[in-house]
């Protein structure tokens, strides 16, 4: 998939009928490749009377996709659970951005190529942690809770000051490759299972260690304007998303050879499969433990409003799956 630039895109008109869709790198993504591959929005859009017009955008990092989203430049963003929480937080009572659905629980590994480093504790000055958006995304805010119950609350970013934005791909290339300022990566499928076939890497942490079991990665996100506005296509992108999520669990070799064909991946079929028949791994639009999140980055003061359940920063359509 090509890197798509937002930079002198108009702004959606937010008419009925016209989605423009940003996602990031990685099989955490592997729903929105489903969707894509086989038109289900267009497909989901003629039962509802609409020809949808649908634009696929790929950027990396949390913070210039949520500027994207809020400038207008794109309807729905595509981030961890912390980001999403970070900008339902600082648009309550005027954008309101609210999630839209999980795009599936999985695991992300912080990894490192230091034989010294153990787990978390021993990591040091001379230790750099790559990860997509340092300080804000899906990564460092988990690192984040993980080190506010071991150092306490005071100390919860300790880790910021070594950790390094950079790509999934590239965080992974150096990681594997040793020689550079990077040591570790907190990474996410399928770069993370690339990784740990080289022995110089190991695993130091898992989200759901951090969690406490299972719990969603990324979410899709848009503002309740465009969720207001276009009630028709919301349904179809909603109704696409379950589509894709049953696609996905009905056939997931075939799933995994979607997924190389839609990224242009090189990554070999066999641990595509490997990755997507993974039991710690569900492609559900169900939430996940997305709650603990609201939670704890409240209690460090990172989200200055505080969640009563899930349901307040998902949109009502959501609500008719489990979730926490």
């Amino acid at each position: 998939m090509l890197l798509t630039s937002l930079g002198g895109i108009a702004q959606s008109a937010y008419a009925e009928g016209n989605i423009s869709i940003v996602q990031q790198f990685g099989i955490g993504y592997l729903i929105l490749d489903v969707v894509r591959d086989q038109h289900l929005i267009e497909k989901q859009g003629k039962e509802e009377g609409l020809d949808i017009k649908v634009e696929w955008r790929t950027l990396s990092g949390a913070t210039a996709i949520n500027e994207a989203l809020l400038s207008g430049a794109l309807d729905v963003a595509s981030a961890g659970v912390p980001p999403m929480l970070t900008v339902w937080d600082r648009t309550r009572g005027r954008q309101n951005v609210k999630a839209i659905a999980s795009l599936g629980s999985m695991p992300n590994y912080l990894l490192s190529n230091n034989p010294a480093v153990k787990n978390i504790k021993d990591l040091s000055q001379k230790d750099r942690i790559a990860v997509p958006a340092a300080g804000v995304g899906f990564q460092s805010r988990t690192l984040q809770i993980e080190t506010a119950k071991r150092y306490g609350a005071g100390d919860f970013k300790r880790f910021d000051a070594l950790s390094v934005s950079l790509p999934h791909p590239d965080a992974n290339a150096a990681l594997i490759a040793g020689g550079t300022e990077i040591t570790s990566h907190f990474s996410s499928p399928p770069f993370q299972y690339q990784a740990l076939e080289h022995p110089a890497v190991h695993k130091i942490l898992s989200s759901y260690d951090v969690l406490g079991g299972p719990g969603t990665f990324n979410v899709l996100y848009t503002t309740q304007k465009y969720h207001d506005e276009n009630p028709k296509t919301y349904r179809a992108f909603y109704a696409a998303l379950a589509e894709a999520s049953r696609i996905i669990q009905a056939d997931k070799a075939a799933a995994a050879r979607t997924y190389i064909r839609t990224e242009n991946s090189k990554l070999p079929l066999a641990l595509i499969e490997k990755i997507v028949k993974d039991p710690e791994i569900d492609f559900t639009i169900s939430p996940e433990r997305t709650f603990i999140y609201a939670e704890k980055l409240h209690e460090l003061g990172v989200l200055k409003n505080k969640a009563d359940s899930w349901k307040d920063y998902f949109f009502p359509e959501a609500w008719t799956h489990p979730g926490s």
